[in-house]
């Protein structure tokens, strides 16, 4: 899953993004207002992390130009100004949750976990697709109660998969929502992610859960094929 965090703090930036790669996910950095408008208008990120303090434009005025734009990107405010009427004005705004510095990168990332599940309508913190089974607290694949071991990149993208079941998931939308800003699209690196993914969870079995559709993009079929 992909993420914007919107923070002019270079310390404060680089501690949250490098927790939130190692938990697999794809950050890029906006060090001020007009940067984070301008990337949350043109790029599909699944979550937008924003400080309220912000050169060129403050936080409160992108949010403003995002929801009268009609962007939905849920949005997690963090900022220093932890006052309740700071508070009340963020999420009248449009905020989807308010979280004041500092903070515990634990409580972020329990936030950003149930903003995620609730933008996605999941109730749940398991992913499942026949006989596989992701779990995304304890970042744990199991298939048909073996467990198998994934590279951190291509669990994110069996979760995005399954995030999206009985859907064709295009390769733009692997790399717009795993991958970060600077990908290069024209390289072969989502071909080697898929076939090492394939060869991981379906060798050895006699259903193929992850399939290409052909000129189009991956699919994984969570239903039972006598359902």
């Amino acid at each position: 899953m992909r993420i914007l965090l919107a923070e002019d703090d270079p310390a404060v930036a680089s501690f949250v993004r490098r927790g939130l790669r190692e938990e697999q996910y794809a950050v890029d950095v906006a060090r001020d207002g007009e940067q984070a408008l301008i990337r949350a208008q043109t790029d599909p990120y699944d979550l937008m992390l924003l400080d309220l303090v912000l050169p060129k434009r403050t936080g409160l005025e992108v949010l403003r130009t995002l929801r009268a734009n009609r962007i939905s990107t849920p949005v997690l405010v963090l900022t220093a100004k932890g006052q309740p009427e700071d508070r009340v004005t963020g999420l009248n705004l449009g905020a989807d949750d308010y979280l004041p510095k500092p903070f515990r990168f634990e409580e972020l990332l329990a936030r950003i976990r149930a903003l995620l599940r609730r933008r996605g309508g999941l109730t749940s913190t398991v992913l499942r697709a026949a006989d596989l089974e992701v779990d995304l607290l304890r970042r744990r694949v199991l298939r048909g109660g073996r467990e198998l071991w994934l590279t951190g990149r291509e669990f994110a993208v069996l979760e995005y998969l399954l995030r999206h079941p009985n859907q064709v998931v295009t390769r733009t939308m692997l790399a717009e929502h795993v991958w970060e800003h600077d990908f290069d699209t024209f390289s072969n690196v989502i071909n080697v992610h898929i076939a090492r993914l394939r060869r991981k969870i379906d060798d050895g079995f006699p259903r193929k859960l992850l399939q290409t559709v052909r000129g189009t993009g991956y699919t994984i079929q969570a239903e039972d094929d006598d359902a």
